[in-house]
């Protein structure tokens, strides 16, 4: 399986990821990683913190003369904010003004309860969403090993606030999967949201410009869709092992995403079974094939060799401009809420975090079913064994 942990604080002195699992000889180049942290920092709504950071890899270990090497991979992202921070986080003697007001919607006073802290500042470090960065250095290194075995994916923004468009148009799935994700890199580029429906993109942006306006937040929902991927993966044998249970955990554990639904998930809970469940036909020589893909291209946790579609529905960012209500914690009386520098919307974000998340457990359960610590091995038995339905 391919694993991943990370380490540092929001306004640390830098980022850290190690990556376990990667088989030997998958060619990294440090500018795909940097071009999925770029990806990252980009999208209508974005904050002041963007400006200061330029996300950028250094690879520490695992990784010689381009190649992997089959160890583990160390990868470091310096924050170029640390020269403003250096006093109130340095890890030796340091003075800071304590935080003491959390804010609703953070982790702040959860982090209280479960630590003790009463600088907040000790819990919002960790838990901001500053650490998704790490995990797109993660993500990216799996989308390159999956793109070497024919696996593609691609991502975009279904909904900000109330203004929704469809997501991906059902009939670009009927192009091959490298196409597809070609054709949709290249026209991500001039979509501020990167909304496949430039109509509702529009309406979303001058939503964004009123809440900005209005010292508020948004939220919405992304769409990640995996293109060849082989069928499979993933088991119903053991609850564990279920493979839309280890997408539904890598998706929640992003900061403020608080729903998950493999296809049509939500709708399909509203609908008859003769609509939802999708038909069975012959295929090309003796095989099968889907009419639709309204499972997602997942049942019973194993991957079915249509597409795997999820969605992850982010709640508005915490941090408002307008403070909402809160307490004092050194004084216990009330007050508004400690305000950190933030972004209006931060859903195109989260839906390349989550491209990243989703590429992380799809890499590990191509290895888990294939094998292979040799990327050529891999390659092969996936080439073999993986591609009849």
């Amino acid at each position: 399986m391919v694993r991943y942990r990370t380490a540092g604080e929001s306004h640390g002195r830098a980022l850290m990821v190690i990556i376990e699992g990667v088989p030997a000889g998958l060619n990294i180049e440090r500018k795909d990683i940097n071009e999925e942290l770029a990806r990252r920092q980009l999208g209508y709504g974005r904050g002041g913190r963007m400006q200061i950071e330029r996300d950028e890899v250094e690879i520490i270990s695992g990784v010689r003369h381009r190649r992997t090497l089959g160890s583990p991979i160390g990868l470091l992202i310096r924050n170029r904010d640390w020269v403003n921070w250096e006093q109130a986080m340095s890890p030796d003697d340091g003075t800071a003004e304590p935080v003491v007001r959390p804010r609703p919607g953070h982790a702040d006073l959860a982090g209280h309860h479960k630590y003790g802290h009463r600088d907040l500042r000790n819990v919002l470090e960790r838990a901001s969403a500053r650490d998704t960065a790490a995990r797109v250095a993660a993500g990216a290194v799996s989308m390159i090993l999956l793109r070497e075995l024919g696996v593609h994916l691609i991502g975009c923004v279904c909904s900000v606030g109330s203004v929704a468009s469809g997501g991906f148009p059902s009939q670009w799935f009927e192009r091959p999967a490298s196409e597809v994700y070609e054709y949709w890199r290249e026209l991500e580029r001039d979509r501020p949201l990167r909304c496949p429906d430039a109509g509702a993109e529009q309406e979303m942006v001058e939503l964004i410009d009123a809440c900005r306006d209005e010292g508020d937040t948004l939220g919405g929902v992304v769409e990640v869709c995996a293109m060849g991927v082989p069928p499979g993966l993933g088991s119903y044998a053991q609850w564990s092992d279920r493979l839309d249970g280890r997408l539904a955990r890598a998706l929640m554990s992003i900061p403020g995403i608080k729903s998950v639904e493999v296809g049509d998930g939500f709708s399909a809970a509203q609908s008859r079974g003769s609509r939802v469940h999708d038909p069975i036909v012959p295929g090309e020589a003796g095989g099968t094939r889907r009419t639709s893909n309204n499972a997602g291209g997942l049942e019973g946790g194993v991957t079915n060799g249509r597409e795997v579609r999820v969605r992850a529905g982010m709640k508005p960012i915490a941090t408002l401009r307008r403070a909402l209500p809160s307490v004092d914690l050194s004084t216990g009386e009330a007050t508004s809420a400690h305000h950190e520098r933030s972004d209006v919307c931060a859903v195109p974000s989260a839906g390349v975090v989550a491209e990243a998340v989703t590429a992380v457990e799809l890499a590990g359960a191509i290895i888990h079913r294939f094998g292979g610590d040799r990327l050529d091995h891999l390659r092969d038995r996936v080439e073999r064994e993986g591609r009849s339905p």
